[in-house]
């Protein structure tokens, strides 16, 4: 072959090779994808730790995590959707996502789920999975969970006669009168008035729905409800538990390590506060236990937690998927739990790692497989205050039991009447 024609031929090679490589540039280009995740709490921070990883694995996708306020998170949220601003993904606690379906802001998952070798719906604790899916349809993977249950006194209910924790109602009724002695400023139990969760734990342990008929109406004055409502207000009047809010009780870690409450009716992450606060010489003295059932073991608690949601806006929903299976995987989700606390909701993370040798933990992985989700209505924060406040009337003497339970599902009913409306609307044009 002539020189020239040779440099001719050559030169096209380079230049196509240059075309080739420009076009796989191009490409790689723009299959760079930046992820924007939202988060709120000390999971924002754990969560950076974890995205090495991820990256060096998919080095296509780079993930910019914003961490909210949790006071300021769900007004930020709402102020985003009516901006159009949303992010591609979030942690979303178990009762906003209601309220986030109900507008129309999430991509379902079930199709995703259903191709996904990574995320197995049957490892995962039912009810905590059952949080995620409204009408039929799955709109968030649980990224961890959180339910209460009681830290007590071992050796305080030794010296009161005890051996075990309480396990039904009756048996805790006679524990919490042993235990308490209000002039020497000891109580059975911290219940602070200001929590709504503990009263609802309780209510949720009765067989009837706080809502009816589709969620549309309230149900407090079921006999279940008032069962709940009955137990709870009675620990205050024998003064078994002060009249007191959480600003006016202090350090609840300090108080209980001194004795002034034998149980304390708490979530996780009070694991690590009393390993932290309270001396060696007292790690021996606390234990947990799940709940009593009403009228004997196992007890209900709710089911709480937040889980991780894709943006129905979002361009990037497969790389959000992908972040998603990625933090989903039992080995990350032990790695979470060493870094904040929060306990994993699949049970094959529990097998291995610091959790399964905890048994401080276990107790909280017995009660994981006992628990109900709250009323999955956009509203159900306002009518838990309102349950608060509701009881709150009935310990200072207001009302009675039964007016208080007839005033509740009033303004419940109240709250619910858009809910009703919308629901009456779908089915005329049905």
């Amino acid at each position: 072959m002539p020189a020239r024609a040779w440099r001719q031929r050559l030169a096209r090679v380079v230049l196509l090779a240059g075309v080739v490589l420009g076009a796989g540039c191009a490409r790689q280009a723009s299959s760079a994808q930046t992820l924007t995740f939202w988060t709120f709490g000390p999971e924002g921070e754990a969560v950076q730790a974890l995205l090495p990883a991820f990256e060096r694995a998919r080095p296509e996708i780079t993930v910019n995590v914003q961490q909210l306020p949790l006071s300021a998170a769900h007004q930020k949220l709402l102020t985003a959707y009516a901006g159009d601003s949303m992010p591609d993904m979030m942690q979303l606690g178990n009762t906003w996502l209601p309220e986030m379906v109900a507008l129309d802001a999430l991509a379902p998952l079930d199709a995703r789920v259903r191709g996904s070798t990574r995320v197995a719906p049957s490892d995962y604790f039912d009810s905590i999975w059952a949080t995620n899916v409204l009408d039929g349809r799955l709109y968030g993977v649980p990224w961890y969970v959180d339910t209460r249950l009681l830290f007590y006194r071992v050796d305080l209910l030794k010296a009161a006669g005890f051996d075990h924790p309480p396990r039904d109602w009756a048996q805790w009724r006679r524990m919490l009168a042993a235990l308490s002695d209000p002039a020497a400023h000891r109580y059975g139990i911290l219940l602070p008035t200001n929590e709504y969760e503990q009263l609802m734990s309780l209510a949720l342990e009765q067989p009837e729905p706080l809502l009816r008929d589709g969620n549309r109406y309230g149900n407090f004055e079921s006999a279940g409800f008032k069962r709940a409502l009955r137990f709870y207000v009675d620990t205050f009047r024998l003064h078994q538990a002060p009249a007191i809010s959480n600003v006016v009780a202090g350090n609840p870690w300090e108080e209980f390590g001194r004795g002034v409450y034998a149980f304390y009716f708490s979530g996780p992450w009070n694991i690590g506060e009393f390993r932290s606060r309270l001396p060696a010489s007292a790690q021996s003295s606390w234990d947990t236990a799940p709940l009593p059932g009403p009228d004997g073991p196992p007890g209900t608690g709710a089911a709480g937690g937040a889980s991780l949601v894709i943006f129905r806006g979002s361009p990037h929903k497969d790389a959000a998927w992908a972040l998603i299976e990625y933090l989903s995987e039992p080995a990350v989700q032990r790695r979470f739990y060493a870094l904040v606390g929060d306990m994993p909701p699949r049970r094959s993370a529990w097998d291995g790692g610091a959790l399964s040798r905890d048994p401080k933990a276990q107790a909280f992985r017995v009660q994981l497989e006992h628990v109900k989700p709250t009323p999955p209505v956009p509203e159900w924060e306002r009518i838990a205050n309102e349950m608060q406040l509701a009881a709150a009337r009935v310990i200072a003497g207001e009302l009675s039991v039964d007016q208080a339970c007839a005033e509740l599902d009033r303004r419940v009913d109240t709250i619910l009447e858009k809910r009703r409306w919308v629901l009456d609307q779908r089915k005329e044009a049905r």
